[in-house]
């Protein structure tokens, strides 16, 4: 039986998935068209035939205007994936074991080298990284401050002049946290290593811009836009080695090998040329409606904000909002607000179902009872002031 939500039900979950947008949508359109008229438009990109180019021109039109908004330097910097955790996947191993052979070959020893990431980092980096480890890479993973931020100094230290390898996130998905991503790289850099970002959470939320930035890979999700699941995209600077991991046709370029998802690129591009386009504005928007909400959860007995996030910061996303309760449980928490008719979380939506604290308040020093009260609402364009009210009022009856 399917689970019905009510018609007034607040969605304060954003950061998790953003609902469709009617620019995917209408961009989609086509070719979800059953039967014969899906033959004009949705088949197999990699085919010669008139249905096959028709397939084609319309994803290399999706991955021009990707590119296009994402400041790459040429289309074929864009990889085309199944989201933002693929993406990772293939940016933490592709990148890493293509130096590690490079340097191999080029200095005739067999070093241990190095990749430093954060304790911060989605699964979907902190997983791959610990794979590495296991094949023999030195591993380090760095620690925020209390605040949450990792510092450059903090990652010159970690750097070797083996180290190949540094992975950090643009924002992190359950603080809000936005690091130094330039000043980053540029360390990496200046000793020679590659650098990574995940930039899942940042997109559409902060001017983001991978040649601006001097990353060499970036790792993208189209839901987290407002786009289709099952999509996303890696940059990779031209003429940065890399080593697949899906091998077989050859596609993109020999760098992803399966047969592309054209309609989901296709909204996914939609999806994003939307979000940046209307970044400026709906960033500032949020904002407000973020320092409120912060405003009034500091005032509720019970709960209290999981960081200092200065009115106005632009080092913290303007939709995410992070607190801590006293006396209930993250899950107790979110149920409690469901059947009243709010959706949010109680950290990263890929380990909702986990009973173990999310290591991110680990890492930044949260212990004791605190850290099993966690919840995180987000928000997106449809959200209103109405709905923070709303929600506030529901609040304070759940914590009751």
């Amino acid at each position: 039986m399917a689970i019905t939500v009510p018609e007034d039900y607040v969605y304060l979950d954003w950061a998790a998935t953003a609902p469709l947008c009617e620019e995917a949508a209408a961009a989609m359109a086509p070719y979800l068209a059953p039967g014969a008229a899906n033959i004009a438009v949705g088949m197999n990109a990699n085919s010669l035939h008139a249905p096959g180019r028709a397939a084609f021109e319309a994803m290399e039109l999706a991955r021009r205007e990707i590119a296009a908004d994402l400041g790459c330097s040429r289309p074929n910097e864009i990889v085309f994936t199944s989201g933002a955790t693929e993406a990772d996947n293939m940016a933490l191993l592709g990148l890493a074991r293509a130096q590690r052979d490079m340097r191999r070959k080029r200095d005739g020893k067999d070093a241990r080298y190095r990749v430093v990431t954060t304790e911060i980092e989605h699964e979907a980096v902190l997983e791959p990284a610990h794979a590495l480890a296991r094949e023999g890479f030195d591993v380090v993973f760095l620690a925020p401050a209390r605040d949450g931020f990792v510092t450059v100094d903090a990652l010159r230290e970690a750097l070797t002049d083996d180290t190949v390898l540094v992975s950090i996130q643009a924002a992190n998905s359950e603080l809000g946290t936005v690091q130094p991503i330039a000043e980053l790289a540029s360390a990496a850099h200046e000793a020679g290593a590659l650098f990574h970002v995940d930039a899942t959470q940042a997109l559409g939320k902060m001017p983001f811009d991978v040649s601006g930035l001097g990353v060499d890979a970036a790792s993208f999700s189209a839901h987290k836009v407002g786009g289709p699941k099952g999509v996303g995209a890696l940059y990779l600077k031209s003429r940065t080695p890399f080593v697949p991991l899906l091998l077989g046709g050859g596609q993109e370029d020999g760098r992803r090998s399966t047969t592309q998802n054209v309609v989901g690129v296709v909204g996914f591009a939609a999806a994003c040329h939307a979000a940046v386009a209307g970044e400026a504005a709906e960033s500032a928007r949020q904002r407000v409606l973020r320092d409120r909400l912060y405003r009034e959860i500091a005032r509720i007995d019970g709960i209290r904000p999981t960081l200092e996030v200065p009115e106005g910061s632009t080092l913290h996303l303007p939709n995410i909002v992070h607190a801590l309760a006293e006396r209930l449980e993250s899950e107790t928490l979110v149920l409690r607000l469901d059947r009243a008719g709010f959706g949010v979380s109680g950290g990263s939506a890929c380990a909702s179902h986990s009973l173990e604290p999310s290591g991110v308040l680990r890492a930044i020093g949260v212990s004791g009872d605190e850290i099993y009260g966690a919840l995180r609402v987000s928000f997106g364009r449809l959200t209103t002031e109405e709905d923070l009210v709303r929600f506030v009022a529901a609040l304070e009856e759940c914590l009751r």
